[in-house]
């Protein structure tokens, strides 16, 4: 199986301590994951360009951009300006325009994601999907952090990875919500490639960040032997 990769959920962790922390993991993280929420396609709001643009400054990893927006098309040209590495707009957004999104954000000189809510079958991507560099299927409803795990979501995982190996499609296969010890194996075991780590599976693990990333890998490490 691919190496397992990490995407820390910057949302969770304390903002006070944003340059020490992201210092810390531009040594440890593959990606970091920023949630950008405009109160309307979900409740919440949370982060924003101004934010990618600081982090940019200071980030040695990809910055990947979860779009949690009515209106991804309003984004793209200020994350890219901001540093975004990846782009990643909701399929729910996408139904009338997702092949002039992924020639945007192309153009714009980011990498293309994909994240597919929970209720959202993959079939809704079929005709996309060879062109999408990253597929982040949630296992939780997009919103809120701290959610239950979906646990159907796991055969979700598995087509992904069968169609990837069948039609020999590139992109990586993210999990959004409760990636932690008590899912670990079973995310793995399906298929997932990149972990998105929140509050259950990082930052809430201890109040250092060193020692919490430490208990992260050897909690992932016992889980699924990697």
């Amino acid at each position: 199986m691919a190496k397992a990769e990490f995407s820390p959920s910057l949302m969770c962790m304390d903002l006070l301590e944003l340059k020490e922390q992201v210092a810390f993991l531009n040594g440890k993280a593959d990606f970091y994951h920023v949630d950008i929420m405009d109160g309307h396609f979900v409740k919440n709001i949370t982060l924003s360009p101004d934010f990618v643009r600081a982090l940019s400054r200071i980030a040695a990893k990809p910055i990947d951009c979860h779009l949690m927006v009515t209106n991804p098309e309003d984004y793209v040209e200020s994350l890219a300006k901001a540093g975004a590495g990846y782009i990643t707009p909701h399929a729910e957004t996408l139904c009338n325009q997702a092949f002039r999104m992924i020639g945007a954000i192309r153009d714009a000189g980011c990498k293309v994601g994909v994240a597919v809510s929970p209720a959202t079958p993959l079939g809704m991507l079929e005709s996309y999907l060879h062109l999408v560099d990253k597929l982040t299927i949630m296992t939780v409803d997009p919103g809120f952090a701290g959610q239950p795990f979906i646990r159907e979501m796991l055969d979700k995982i598995a087509l992904a990875a069968r169609l990837k190996a069948e039609r020999g499609y590139t992109y990586k296969i993210e999990v959004d919500g409760s990636c932690n010890v008590r899912t670990y194996r079973e995310l793995y075991a399906a298929g997932a490639q990149v972990f998105i780590l929140g509050s259950s599976g990082l930052f809430g693990l201890d109040a250092s960040l060193p020692a919490a990333w430490d208990k992260m890998c050897a909690q992932f490490a016992g889980e699924t032997g990697v």
